[in-house]
């Protein structure tokens, strides 16, 4: 299936783990345990993702060409032997797509006085 042809829209909302699984992929790329690691850190624990849910999931983004595995060097120039995955262009989009879904929808909790402004006083 070509990525520039995908409807995006019909793949959200993504699970958190997927959602947080790109978004660790965003900024560099990473091994399993450093995705895992990272979610943990930048969620304060809110969001856990275990091996099997890590694996599942890149197994599935790898198939639909939305992560790629690279081949990661040592400082030494060797081959190193994990297995680190970046994030590819269709990916980025279905990440984008997912971070604008998830903004309209604080949009609108804050537009029914849900939620306010970050820093405001209710």
């Amino acid at each position: 299936m070509a990525r520039d042809t995908v409807d995006f829209a019909r793949l959200l909302p993504l699970s958190p783990a997927v959602f947080h699984i790109l978004l660790a992929l965003a900024d560099e790329d990473r091994h399993g345990y450093a995705i895992m690691r990272d979610i943990d850190e930048r969620t304060d624990g809110v969001i856990r993702v275990g091996p099997g849910m890590l694996y599942g999931s890149v197994k599935w983004l790898l198939a639909d060409g939305f992560i790629e595995q690279t081949v990661p060097r040592s400082r030494s120039g060797a081959e190193d032997r994990r297995r680190v995955y970046r994030l590819t262009t269709a990916g980025r989009a279905l990440l984008r797509a997912e971070a604008a879904r998830l903004e309209a929808a604080v949009g609108l909790a804050r537009s029914r006085r849900v939620l306010t402004r970050k820093g405001a006083t209710s």
